[in-house]
């Protein structure tokens, strides 16, 4: 066949192409058809297979001895709140995916945690606990859905993560139900209550017995308190202890904007690694750890205080990480798939800020913290990167997918799901274990100046720089961090802006939204959002007519504009009604 020069050089350039794109990416020795990595970047040595996608947004997950997967999910689809996966014929990708876990209403919504343990399958809500035991050879468990714990939970924190020990015990995380136990919570200034009344409830983890049914948060005992929300959580055995990675507060710039920048608020506070021991006091909400000065600090709402009454000396973290890059799941490896440098280690995944604004969000990624006897023995690593596909990511909803649960499966393989579309990856590791080393680790390393990894520079990556508008200025200050800067919100806990009925329609709705707040979760465009809305009444008139005609004018809204007077007229009929 004759092929003209031009034809035949173009065939060229892509084979050359294609042969760089392919060696790029870690691919070798996956079962036959099927390379699809789901844009992974690993260790070298290491290959990643997407085993299923778009089985609804998923949360943690648990694999079972023979390697079928189970995964929570944030709501319920198909009426089922949990979902089976299977690999039958073993070549990397499941061919059956089922639903179950008939529990409807409002308790089958919300942040979620799954753990297999002692032949059942624990599930929890924002509001139960749940076990089924699990079937030899069945997929779906057969047996009744049984009530192991029972909550009567508040927002705003309401994941309730599981751990199990050696012992019998479970462990479950009860998260904070304000961001820095403010006397108005997430209002400008407003101080700390004192004591903080939450804390005999909420912002610690409670031990139960793992096999009892139908209890309460009274039937356990209060292991730890001062952790704010250590939804990332498990059970060391090789030391035989808890570790847990807490969030920080948020909107140290929103709320003491005289003690804090924009760039410290992105940076601060720490994502503080624990090892909780029993009766630990992690200081939350008097203290946070500070990572660039490597030292616990007195938050702002509690200077002055006599802290000595409530905790004299709060609990270091073993290790904090940058503010606000949400560390989701804990999973300490045992296996023996993969190289030494990893066994009982601590993989972390970080699904990724949502309030850096006006920088750039960060996190995205799982990290591995390397352990020997039990402690760190050197700093954090990147792991598997790649989730989000892109680098500057200014909205948190611009991440095409977002690591949320690690599990392992029996051949030491690693599992991890994703909070977007619902895909789970299997990362297994084809190397030398001989030559795995140095090379491997520095090329990772290097991942940590992406911008999406690396410390952003205080005005050169400052996004809202030069913004004349005075509405947007109001918003980038006060609504950015949970509503993003595109407008589309979290996709979890904080609605999008952007053609929304709450923003289009009422205007008096949206106007008493902003003075009074709203506490009860929100179905916007047919999605659950649990994120609480601080009230914006300290906001003059002219400050509310600004910012709300901004946001019913921008996000692709074509709404017209709110005025003074009319923030004036409901004000006056809230004001008259208290």
């Amino acid at each position: 066949m004759n092929l003209s020069k031009a034809y035949f050089f173009e065939l060229i350039c892509i084979f050359i192409a294609s042969a760089f794109l392919y060696g790029s990416v870690q691919k070798s020795n996956l079962p036959a058809g099927n390379v699809d990595d789901g844009g992974l970047f690993l260790p070298d040595g290491f290959e990643a297979l997407v085993v299923a996608d778009h089985i609804g947004r998923a949360r943690h997950l648990a694999v079972n001895e023979n390697g079928d997967i189970y995964v929570k999910l944030t709501y319920a689809k198909q009426d089922s709140g949990n979902v089976a996966i299977r690999d039958s014929n073993n070549d990397g990708k499941a061919d059956i995916i089922a639903y179950f876990g008939d529990y409807k209403a409002e308790s089958g919504y919300g942040p979620t945690g799954m753990k297999i343990y002692n032949g059942h399958i624990y599930f929890s809500t924002k509001g139960a606990v749940y076990r089924q035991k699990l079937t030899p050879g069945k997929l779906v468990p057969e047996s009744k859905i049984e009530l192991v714990l029972t909550d009567n939970y508040k927002t705003e924190h309401i994941g309730k993560s599981l751990a199990f020990d050696d012992d019998g015990h479970m462990y479950v995380n009860f998260g904070s139900i304000s961001n820095n136990c403010q006397i108005d919570n997430r209002i400008p200034e407003s101080p700390g209550q004192y004591p903080c009344a939450e804390l005999t409830e909420h912002a610690g983890i409670w031990r139960f017995a793992a096999n009892k049914l139908d209890q309460t948060q009274k039937d356990g005992v209060r292991y730890a308190t001062g952790l704010r929300d250590g939804i990332a959580m498990d059970w060391n055995h090789a030391t035989n202890t808890l570790f847990a990675v807490e969030h920080g507060r948020d909107g140290l710039h929103q709320t003491w904007p005289s003690l804090y920048s924009e760039w410290e608020s992105a940076m601060l506070p720490s994502e503080e690694f624990f090892e909780v021991k029993e009766g630990m006091n992690g200081g939350w909400p008097y203290y946070y750890y500070d990572q660039l000065q490597n030292k616990k600090v007195v938050s702002p709402e509690y200077r002055g205080v006599d802290l000595t009454k409530e905790v004299d000396k709060p609990a270091n973290p073993i290790m904090g990480f940058p503010g606000h890059w949400a560390p989701n799941d804990l999973f300490f490896y045992t296996g023996n798939q993969f190289p030494d440098h990893y066994k009982n280690g601590a993989f972390i995944a970080f699904i990724g800020s949502s309030n850096r604004a006006p920088y750039p969000q960060s996190g995205f990624f799982v990290g591995f913290v390397p352990f020997k006897n039990g402690a760190p023995s050197g700093s954090w690593e990147v792991f598997a990167d790649g989730f989000a596909e892109k680098e500057t990511i200014v909205s948190s909803s611009e991440a095409a997918h977002r690591p949320m649960g690690i599990a392992m499966g029996p051949d030491g393989s690693l599992y991890i799901s994703d909070a977007v579309t619902g895909k789970v990856w299997r990362i297994m590791y084809k190397g030398s274990k001989e030559s795995f080393g140095t090379n491997q680790l520095t090329k990772m390393e290097e991942r940590k100046m992406l911008t999406h990894l690396r410390t952003p520079d205080k005005i050169k990556d400052n996004l809202t720089k030069g913004v004349a508008d005075e509405g947007q200025k109001i918003y980038n200050v006060y609504c950015i961090s949970c509503h993003q800067k595109d407008g589309m919100g979290d996709g979890s806990r904080y609605p999008p802006l952007g053609q929304s009925e709450w923003v289009t329609g009422d205007k008096n709705r949206l106007i008493t939204v902003l003075l009074n707040g709203l506490k009860e979760p929100i179905t916007v465009n047919g999605k659950h959002f649990n994120g609480e809305m601080p009230k914006y009444d300290f906001l003059s008139d002219a400050d509310i007519s600004k910012v709300t005609s901004y946001i019913r004018m921008n996000f692709k809204n074509n709404a017209s504009a709110i005025h003074e007077k009319e923030v004036a007229s409901v004000r006056g009929k809230i004001k008259g009604k208290k």
